[in-house]
């Protein structure tokens, strides 16, 4: 039988998404919640045009998000309680990394014509600058990386000659710690070493005490360009290597093969598919010029920045886990 035709219609379709990151915005979820259902209500407690806003919403009907049980009256489904969690929320908020993300989107024909992001177009300033003169949107930004937004991460990847030999772990690019958090709570001999911007380490105090391990973990505030704290025996890189271009991953692999001479590994989660994988586009090449890398691309960028890749497989967990060591 012939494959279905396409709806060209429903794909090119804008106004769904839009009407979706204004009601999140305006947390109209949160207010029916609490009691406010009438349009009128609705438009004054949000500070909106109570026509413009009875048409968004009428039209989120359409598409099963809310209900309208009489003209103008607005409740909930099953559908709409979902705009009720925080993980929901973040990427949907036009005033926080949401929105970056939601405008970014328009900066793809520059992305496709030239293979570099033009974000700075939109936002004046580059990705992680922007992030830097914008308090506010970064918090939210590792809200979303973080546990809020990504939930807690799984320690269940395992590396050569197992965990039980490893005394030390550098996680390079860490964010609040969540992983790291993890990755102690699941080995108790191992000590922890968060590498990430300050305004980022400084928020994960409370993962890690409440994950126990706090008394085993140095808190290092830095970016991962500058030199790593040496001589551990794993530094991971968990989604990072992915949201950079070629330049920037040479310069960070080559930073930790630097830190890990003469016997230590680097471990790579994230960003490494094998072949014959498809490959999606994704947010981090509009935002930053990221890319996810075949093995074999892998493997190349590696031997330019002193590594050598000796295990790469999908695990069980879902994990796909590449290890380097320093080749010189």
């Amino acid at each position: 039988m012939p494959e279905p035709a396409a709806d060209l219609e429903a794909l090119s379709d804008l106004r769904t998404p839009w009407c979706v990151h204004v009601a999140a915005t305006l947390r109209i979820a949160d207010h029916i919640a609490a009691g406010t259902e009438r349009i009128d209500d609705l438009a004054k407690i949000t500070n909106s045009d109570p026509y413009a806003l009875h048409r968004v919403l009428t039209y989120l009907v359409g598409k099963g998000l809310f209900a309208e049980p009489a003209p103008g009256r607005f409740t909930l489904n099953e559908a709409a309680r979902r705009l009720l969690d925080p993980a929901q929320l973040i990427g949907l908020d036009l005033n926080g990394i949401g929105g970056r993300m939601a405008y970014a989107w328009s900066t793809l024909p520059i992305y496709v014509r030239t293979g570099k992001p033009a974000y700075e177009e939109v936002f004046g300033l580059p990705f992680w600058e922007d992030l830097d003169a914008n308090p506010d949107v970064a918090a939210s930004f590792d809200a979303l990386i973080g546990p809020t937004g990504h939930g807690m991460p799984s320690p269940e990847f395992e590396i050569t000659g197992g965990w039980k030999a490893v005394r030390s772990v550098v996680d390079v690019g860490g964010g609040t710690g969540a992983m790291l958090s993890q990755i102690l709570r699941r080995w108790p001999h191992l000590h922890g070493t968060l590498v990430d911007l300050s305004r980022t380490v400084s928020l994960s105090n409370e993962i890690f005490e409440s994950a126990g391990v706090a008394d085993r973990v140095t808190i290092v505030g830095q970016n991962f360009f500058a030199p790593l704290p040496p001589d551990a025996d794993i530094y991971l890189l968990k989604g990072v290597i992915n949201d950079w271009p070629d330049e920037g991953a040479r310069a960070i692999l080559s930073n930790c093969a630097t830190a890990a001479r003469p016997l230590g590994r680097v471990v790579v989660l994230g960003g490494v598919v094998i072949e014959e994988a498809p490959r999606d586009l994704v947010i981090e090449m509009v935002l930053v010029g990221g890319k996810q890398r075949t093995l074999k691309e892998f493997a190349a960028l590696c031997r330019e920045s002193n590594l050598e890749v000796i295990a790469s497989e999908r695990q069980a967990s879902g994990y796909f886990v590449t290890e380097c060591r320093p080749t010189l």
